[in-house]
């Protein structure tokens, strides 16, 4: 009987040490493709670009110290000070000796010698829920920072696949959502040198956004609890699923195909003051190396979900969710990175990866199913009509733009009704029953 009591406590085990090789696994052979391709087509690869982060200058300043912040999450606090100064003053040496030799001032060397070091203390010498936290909290940091060189690679590989673009479908499908880059734009560009700072500040580091609400919602998880879900899953299935999309609807966004920054491949310099000129819509040949990463707008879908996993926290956080969704959606508009349309896309595909990932509340479950597919739907509706339907929807805008808005309005309002609204209503039941009531005891359990 012990015998067979043994395997069986056993079993889980050995499936999750196999489940988790198989992921290695594959996200190592992902990136060495990646970097056979990259080397293929003259880029920097992944792997590439990660050395760099450990021997020579980051790619980014940021992403690093944002994966360590999320690492640290399920270790004691005297190991986060040792963790965090060892990484601090690593950074400043890498960054003294490469001022010294005549390179730019950054950062980034430190946290990322320091979250591999930190993964192999855990294997070696932390043991029970220690060491299982520890791993866990290494294994989101590290996906972070991979996900994130995977993601550059694949913004190269759009622009040598995708010759040709699709702006002048995405201009005019917005005219039905009214130009709202053109009209952004003037305002931005009239709010003078600080509106641009802090709207570029915003724009650039919504990492820093993310890792503020993940470590909030991982607050407790040293008990080894943790959430079923959380910021991170979200993120790294949105990076996985909506670059795939920059391929089927390839656009490098109004202020390269239609302003300043086009380099000479743009078709006029119209973008913020004036409307291009009425056209029929086609294809047109861009440089090979802007990223078409415009639809979905991926930035718009990150800092919707930060601003819905925010939602949980108290009521700076909240707050700091919407200034951060605010600001994103006027920055990725008013600097002429993306149309209306493909924030439209990227709200869509941030509340249809939420739905597949959470649990709607008690007795929703065939809802969240609906919503995955409502979702998918309409995303592809979406770009259907922005493909084959620009002229019409550039023709009956009153049509056209209530609908798309409506539509996406509709979505909220059932995403809502489905993971929020029951549990709100809960929420405050429980604070208005007088304590040790019936009512309360049942809300509580």
């Amino acid at each position: 009987m012990f015998i067979g009591d043994a395997r069986r406590l056993r079993l889980p085990v050995q499936s999750a040490r196999t489940w988790v090789t198989i992921a290695v696994t594959a996200v190592v052979l992902f990136l060495i493709g990646l970097q056979v391709v990259a080397i293929a087509l003259g880029f920097q690869g992944p792997l590439h670009s990660l050395i760099s982060d450990y021997v020579a200058t980051p790619k980014s300043a940021t992403v690093g110290w944002v994966a360590l912040g999320v690492a640290i999450v399920g270790l004691s606090n005297r190991n986060r000070i040792l963790v965090l100064s060892l990484a601090a003053a690593l950074d400043v040496v890498f960054a003294l000796e490469r001022v010294l030799r005549g390179g730019v001032l950054t950062v980034g060397n430190g946290p990322m010698i320091v979250l591999t070091g930190l993964a192999v203390v855990a294997l070696r010498k932390f043991s029970g829920v220690e060491r299982i936290n520890a791993l866990r909290g290494v294994a989101c940091g590290a996906l972070l920072v991979l996900a994130t060189k995977a993601g550059d690679a694949w913004l190269s590989i759009t622009a040598v696949v995708r010759p040709a673009v699709l702006d002048e479908y995405a201009l005019m499908a917005d005219h039905a959502l009214g130009q709202p880059s053109w009209l952004m734009g003037q305002v931005v560009d009239a709010g003078g040198p600080l509106l641009t700072g802090v709207l570029h500040w915003v724009y650039i580091e919504l990492p820093v956004a993310a890792m503020i609400v993940a470590l909030y919602q991982l607050r407790n998880v040293r008990t080894g609890v943790w959430p079923r879900h959380f910021l991170i899953r979200t993120f790294l299935v949105l990076g996985l699923v909506g670059p795939a999309i920059y391929v089927l609807f390839p656009i490098v966004g109004p202020g390269f195909a239609f302003g300043s920054e086009g380099d000479g491949f743009q078709l006029g310099n119209y973008w913020p003051h004036a409307l291009p000129p009425a056209l029929t819509p086609e294809a047109f040949a861009f440089d090979g190396s802007t990223p078409r990463n415009c639809m979905p707008s991926m930035h718009t879908a990150w800092a919707l979900a930060v601003f819905i996993h925010s939602r949980g926290g108290p009521r700076w956080l909240r707050w700091g969710g919407t200034f951060w969704l605010v600001c994103t959606v006027a920055a990725t508009l008013g600097f002429g990175y993306h149309y209306g349309v493909d924030l439209v896309a990227g709200a869509v595909l941030c509340m249809t990866i939420e739905s597949a990932l959470r649990e709607p509340v008690s007795g929703r479950g065939r809802s969240s199913v609906q919503l995955v597919a409502s979702g998918a739907a309409f995303l592809v509706v979406l770009l259907v009509c922005c493909r084959y339907f620009a002229e019409e929807m550039a023709r009956y805008p009153m049509v056209f733009g209530p609908l798309t808005v409506g539509a996406l309005v509709v979505f909220g309002i059932a995403f809502y009704a489905t993971f929020f609204a029951r549990r709100a209503g809960a929420d405050a039941a429980v604070v208005q029953a007088p304590a040790g009531t019936a009512s309360t005891s049942r809300l509580v359990r």
